[in-house]
């Protein structure tokens, strides 16, 4: 019998592996959809009062929105959609901050959306050719 530690093990190398085998237009669909199953995650925990876990759901949306997908963006070559793009994502872990902080359910319903957008954005223009 596997151990739910041992599962949750698996289940790292099994993501790790898949982060390196992927595409960078598909690493940034990764990212987007693991905040958002971070942030249906943390509702729950939020609707259950279970405070603690429902703060370490917003703490893994808020890593992956500034340590990727903000860390992901190149300001130089993107030009003024990167710009736009660092201030949403400084924005979005404002929010995700105040939602924690108030066990605010707006707050993270709002954070799912204006990310939401931009990953149906990003979903739609497709991987493109990479060298």
């Amino acid at each position: 019998m596997i151990s739910a530690q041992d599962a949750s093990a698996y289940a790292r190398v099994g993501l790790e592996s898949g982060i390196l085998a992927a595409s960078p237009h598909q690493r940034i669909t990764m990212l987007f959809d693991h905040y958002q199953a971070s942030l249906r995650l943390a509702r729950l925990h939020l609707q259950a009062g279970n405070i603690p876990a429902k703060g370490k759901a917003i703490t893994r949306a808020v890593n992956i929105v500034s340590r990727g997908l903000r860390a992901s963006l190149d300001l130089e070559q993107g030009g003024e959609i990167a710009r736009q793009l660092d201030d949403l994502y400084d924005f979005v872990v404002r929010l995700l901050l105040r939602a924690n902080l108030e066990n605010n359910e707006e707050h993270l319903t709002a954070a799912a959306e204006l990310l939401g957008n931009i990953a149906s954005a990003w979903n739609a223009i497709g991987p493109q050719t990479e060298d």
